[in-house]
């Protein structure tokens, strides 16, 4: 595997915990916390760039880090952020396909 893939995985597993943490010490809700992710998603998947310059698998891969971290919010309430194999599971189990696919 790339390390560059296992750097990216480390710091969305770094990032999950910190969300979790925020939501746990009462500074951010999960609603809060997937109302940003969702945001960034939508400004990431609006881009005309996206769109007009990358393959739908391309555009996954732009949009798998907010999804895995949406996973791991969605999962909170566990006594730990579920493990990256199994957040990266959740996410090709709920990847909808873009309009132009349909």
């Amino acid at each position: 595997m790339n390390v560059a893939n296992l750097q990216i995985e480390g710091l969305l597993m770094a990032v999950a915990a910190i969300n979790d943490a925020l939501v746990r010490k009462g500074v951010l809700s999960a609603e809060e916390v997937e109302l940003a992710l969702r945001k960034v998603e939508a400004s990431l998947t609006g881009d005309e760039r996206l769109h007009e310059d990358l393959s739908p698998s391309n555009r996954d891969a732009v949009c798998f880090p907010i999804r895995l971290l949406m996973a791991a919010n969605t999962s909170q309430g566990q006594t730990d952020v579920a493990s990256f194999a199994e957040l990266a599971r959740l996410v090709g189990r709920t990847k909808e396909p873009y309009n132009d696919q349909r």
